[in-house]
């Protein structure tokens, strides 16, 4: 135990160092193909995220300081009622002293009241099992990732490129994401779209972000509606280029599909833990920024 820890809130000036202490922690999950080619805006894209969830969370957003040095950092977020565990990560010279679990706890409080709450967690054994007796209960995950082989792409997609800023585009997106986990994702879709997010519509019925072809959020009315704006994300990936798709529960059959008609092989992942009342979770990839 880091007797001389300090937990406190995460304030605006602490961003810089609360993201390079959570992805000091995190890196080694990240595979070096999917990361951004310039180190300088995988940097700029996890500050922006940082500095987001503080300003709209700010009682969700707290860090662990030792000896005057950030060393860990945890960042919740609350949407329509629903809480989300956003980013976690402790320096990896300080595992082992507890450190993890006094900077989690008041991150965790923060969604006390709150009528659902979800975690996108890594399989490392202490935050499994750190998540699992908070109270959540574990869903399975799998994932897909590879060279896509582009013989797959069906033709006569309908979903389309979006605009935020666009009502019925907005209305789309909102009804997705309220159906597949009871609260919308409006308040973080700037933030989407600005770590180099590409936002898909399937008009009425689905949305999607992606980058270079990867899905990192996609929700829809039903299944058709995914499958199409999976397929979407798809053909927009670079001819040779690699993708994945993270976060496969179950439910969720027609990710799979739609990966392996594309030769992508199947992985662990995940898992995912929930609470409460959430939506069926499906048609749902989550965000791992914003869930």
């Amino acid at each position: 135990m880091a007797d001389d820890l300090i937990v406190r809130p995460l304030l605006p000036e602490d961003v810089d160092a609360a993201e390079a202490a959570a992805w000091a922690a995190l890196s080694p999950l990240w595979p070096e193909e999917f990361r951004p080619v310039n180190d300088a805006v995988r940097v700029a894209r996890g500050r922006a995220r940082v500095a987001h969830l503080q300003q709209t969370d700010p009682g969700g957003c707290w860090v662990g300081e030792l000896d005057g040095k950030i060393v860990a950092t945890a960042l919740a977020l609350i949407r329509e009622d629903v809480w989300g565990f956003s980013l976690f990560g402790v320096d990896p010279e300080h595992h082992g002293k507890g450190i993890g679990s006094r900077v989690y706890a008041p991150s965790l409080a923060y969604g006390d009241g709150t009528r659902a709450g979800i975690i996108l967690s890594s399989e490392h054994p202490a935050a499994t099992r750190r998540y699992f007796l908070s109270g959540f209960r574990l869903l399975p995950c799998v994932s897909t990732a590879g060279v896509l082989d582009r013989r797959g792409l069906p033709a006569g997609l309908r979903s389309r490129p979006g605009d935020r800023l666009d009502e019925a585009d907005l209305a789309t997106c909102a009804a997705a994401s309220r159906f597949v986990r009871g609260a919308s994702h409006e308040r973080d879709l700037e933030l989407c779209e600005a770590a180099g997010g590409e936002l898909l519509v399937y008009p009425g019925r689905g949305f999607a972000f992606h980058r270079e072809g990867s899905p990192f959020l996609l929700a829809a009315l039903d299944d058709e509606a995914a499958t199409d704006l999976l397929w979407s994300c798809f053909a927009a990936a670079p001819p040779g280029g690699s993708v994945h798709v993270d976060f496969i529960s179950a439910g969720n059959d027609w990710a799979l599909a739609v990966s392996l008609r594309c030769r992508l092989p199947i992985s662990a992942d995940g898992p995912i833990f929930v609470r409460g009342d959430l939506g069926p979770l499906a048609p749902y990839l989550p965000s791992g920024a914003y869930l």
